[in-house]
């Protein structure tokens, strides 16, 4: 059984997103941090912390470059009476904990840690102590929790759901944020009921599902809807995509693997062309090269696909970066002009005007084709910028930098284990409940294809297919860390599973970055009071 080494290196650097010059849709909403129930589902808002709406106008127009950077967070309220808590989303674990220890962490992470809520055991009149510990192991960084049972509010509703089972941290070791793990539960991953299977359990959605729509980099927040989907997040119908039996895994353990067909590029115009009248072709790459040929103009876009990129995938919502086999991701980067593969720390470092160049990155599937903007895939600090890609010799999976582009309902009954994928939009806000997982099948999304697509108003000063210098930035100061979060088997809590999980996390070196994690702490603590 392939496992997961805790040491490998996933993400650390949260980094400010890019800024080029472009027109965005972007739909409107209303930020409260809040949950609604619409019969028989739970529509939770998530949101980036860059986003300013949400935290605070003390820290607008600040650039955030610290480890909430990396992360969606959720806002639930623990015990009675309720007390509010921000916790990560991550569909990589299972397990829901609160509580990190502040003290140890630098001055940013620990301004941070301090503003995302303390749940105060001894204020709640419903807590149970169940007195049973459990050493949570990750990557870097632990977490030694003792599980509770407790009430649990979904702010923005009267709905409670009671005596549900989580831990409360007595230490942890660089850790900043309570996390909200929703992965496989009981019976597969954890010998009790948790997040998900609690909702179902206790009758507040019918089905044991949710669907997920992080929102692209622009609109900085995005939902979660348990029991349900909403139907202004996607165009067309969905696509089934089964999820991969344990045992068929690449590591063995229950989470959401999906087999992915393959993986192209889509460039726009300064492209190769197999003619002069700007006719495009279709190109096979192999996924071992390290350089490009140079490329003609084309005023037509041009898809390559790349060799040897089908392979098993899992989604996780706490990786910030996509990870891809070393071969495919040099490949990849390649055609972005990096020559010289990753830098020390790891990062593809890019020319900044990718970041408002047409284009797309596509990732197919079984019956439906994710296409990631350009836009979303580099990421920006200050006059440097970098892929949103990362190589991995362990496995392969698709972080934050796909997620924002797909709208994926994950349906977990124990008779339907699939997720159904669609390009990402943004219509609106539509929560419906699923009565029946099979409701799926016939589920027809209220947008228009290609609405809330960006558009490029901007032309990028170098071609594509066309190796730069540009991209040999060694600048960014991070250190990368890896989770793999420990969750018990049915039989036994001693048992260490490997599902990852990225923690963020940068090396604070600048004055002005303390600054920032500072004040968005006051902010995050006007939200919880």
């Amino acid at each position: 059984m392939a496992r997961l080494s805790s040491a490998l290196v996933l993400l650390a650097a949260g980094v400010a997103a890019a800024s080029p010059t472009k027109a965005v849709k972007v739909a409107p909403t209303t930020v409260s941090g809040t949950a609604d129930m619409h019969d028989g589902c739970i529509h939770m808002q998530i949101v980036h912390s860059t986003n300013t709406n949400y935290f605070g106008k003390r820290a607008v127009e600040l650039a955030l470059a610290n480890r909430s950077d990396v992360a969606y967070y959720a806002k639930l309220s623990f015990g009675t009476p309720a007390q509010p808590q921000f916790v990560q989303l991550d569909t990589g674990s299972f397990e829901l904990w609160l509580n990190p220890t502040c003290d140890g962490l630098s001055l940013s992470d620990a301004s941070f840690c301090e503003a995302v809520g303390n749940f105060n055991t001894s204020n709640s009149s419903t807590i149970t102590p169940l007195n049973e510990t459990k050493v949570l192991q990750y990557g870097i960084g632990s977490a030694n929790i003792s599980y509770v049972r407790d009430s649990i509010g979904l702010p923005g509703t009267t709905s409670v759901l009671k005596q549900v089972q989580f831990g409360v941290a007595s230490s942890t070791s660089d850790e900043f944020a309570g996390i909200l793990g929703i992965g496989f539960g009981q019976g597969l991953t954890t010998n009790y009921a948790n997040f998900v299977d609690e909702l179902t359990d206790q009758n507040i959605t019918q089905v044991r599902a949710f669907s997920l729509a992080l929102g692209s980099k622009d609109e900085q927040e995005g939902v979660v809807v348990f029991g349900g989907v909403d139907t202004s997040k996607f165009s067309g119908t969905l696509a089934r995509v089964p999820i991969i039996p344990a045992a068929q895994s690449p590591d063995g353990v229950p989470r959401y693997w999906v087999n992915m067909s393959s993986v192209s590029l889509t460039a726009g115009k300064n492209t190769e062309s197999t003619e002069s009248t700007g006719s495009s072709k279709t190109t096979t790459k192999t996924a071992t090269k390290t350089s490009t040929s140079k490329a003609t103009a084309s005023t037509k876009a041009v898809t390559s696909t790349y060799a040897n990129s089908s392979m098993a995938v899992f989604l996780d919502s706490g990786s910030t970066l996509t990870l891809l086999p070393a071969g495919l991701a040099d490949s990849i980067a390649a055609d972005f002009g990096v020559v010289d593969g990753p830098s020390s720390s790891g990062f593809y470092y890019v020319d900044c005007s990718y970041a408002s160049a047409n284009g797309t990155l596509n990732f197919a599937f079984p019956g439906v084709s994710i296409s990631v903007p350009f836009h979303e895939l580099v990421r920006q600090s200050g006059s440097q910028c970098m892929l949103g890609i990362q190589a991995s010799s362990q496995f392969a999976l698709l972080g934050d930098t796909f997620l924002r582009s797909a709208y994926v309902p994950v349906v977990i009954d124990q008779t339907d284990n699939d997720i159904w994928m669609a390009q990402y939009t943004n219509c609106g806000s539509t929560p419906a409940a699923l009565a029946t997982t099979q409701s799926l099948v016939a589920l027809t999304g209220d947008c228009s294809p290609g609405e809330n697509i960006i558009v490029v108003t901007t032309t990028p000063s170098i071609p594509f297919f066309s190796p730069t210098t540009s991209s040999s930035a060694t600048a960014i100061t991070a250190v990368q860390t890896a989770k793999a979060s420990a969750s018990p088997s049915p039989s036994t809590s001693s048992i260490k599973s490997a599902a990852a999980r990225t923690a963020p996390g940068i090396l604070h070196s600048s004055a002005v970055l303390m600054l920032t994690s500072a004040l968005l702490a006051v902010a995050l603590v006007d939200q919880l009071l």
